[in-house]
């Protein structure tokens, strides 16, 4: 049976994520997708869906939604409290909604994204193979308003097999991202490559979905010009003109011209989405 939600509460910025659009680079139209995939395969688990069925990513303040028929539903990815209809109800576990009643996923305690899986999955239409909202080319729905209908696909049926406690990874007190030398390594100075892997950087409160910017030291070229617009991918690590590094996550552009001086590998992006600002960041050779 399918059916639709309203969106009662959308928050800061909550999205509709998948695993996003892959093979469409050469377009320019960046991957996009569930920032922590992990959580969103997890959640997705857990109320019966295939693990990349598409989701609500929240941002630090939830979102609250009311579905016109029953339905399951989980919050996972950043801790939160989770009510229905005022009444307490467990995080990172399925909650069964009635139809009409108030799901509310609060301001996350912990961490940055929450993730909200409901059975059956959310389903806007695809564009290019996803239902993902693309931040920075506009593809796909809309950032959620209040008052938006969602439709839902059909539920799976049959029990859902639960573990006994679901595997959430605690946000990072501290972010370490492993990383590889990048095709431009060679423009910046031997210090700087010492400053990248030995100095400590903080999460900025500039990230966004597009990048995660650091604080702290600069990184001191060795060439001086400009580079021409060349490919990017996801984990490139990107020194801007202030010589703060940036980590390119999912709705990253696919060029740019600043010099990438490493990558990091996208299997230890997922922490990054959870890393609020003024955590502690620290690079190691990969």
């Amino acid at each position: 049976m399918t059916g639709k939600v309203v969106v009662v509460r959308a928050g800061a910025l909550t999205s509709v994520q998948d695993e996003g659009r892959t093979g469409h680079a050469h377009l320019g139209v960046p991957r996009s997708g569930a920032l922590d995939a992990p959580a969103m395969r997890l959640a997705n688990r857990l109320v019966g869906n295939a693990g990349g069925a598409a989701v609500l990513e929240t941002t630090l303040s939830g979102c609250a939604l009311r579905p016109d028929r029953p339905v399951t539903i989980v919050v996972g990815g950043a801790p939160c409290a989770v009510t229905v209809d005022g009444r307490p109800a467990p995080w990172g576990a399925p909650v069964r909604v009635p139809g009409g009643a108030v799901l509310d996923a609060g301001p996350a305690e912990r961490g940055v994204r929450s993730y909200i899986a409901v059975a059956g999955g959310i389903a806007v239409d695809p564009v290019l193979d996803s239902r993902s909202t693309d931040l920075l080319s506009g593809l796909g729905p809309a950032p959620l308003t209040e008052g938006d209908l969602l439709p839902l696909g059909t539920a799976p049926g049959g029990p859902v097999a639960l573990p006994v406690a679901a595997p959430w990874p605690a946000p990072p007190a501290e972010l370490v991202l492993p990383a590889r030398p990048g095709p431009r390594a060679d423009w910046f100075t031997a210090a700087a490559l010492r400053t990248l892997f030995t100095a400590g950087y903080t999460v900025s409160a500039q990230s966004n979905r597009i990048g995660l910017r650091t604080e702290g030291p600069s990184l001191e070229r060795e060439l001086a010009g400009e580079l021409p617009s060349e490919g990017m991918l996801l984990g490139a690590v990107q020194v801007p003109p202030d010589g703060r590094p940036v980590v390119f996550l999912h709705d990253h552009p696919t060029t740019g011209g600043y010099p990438v001086i490493a990558v990091v590998p996208e299997e230890a992006l997922a922490a990054a989405a959870q890393a609020v600002p003024g955590t502690p960041v620290r690079f190691v050779v990969a």
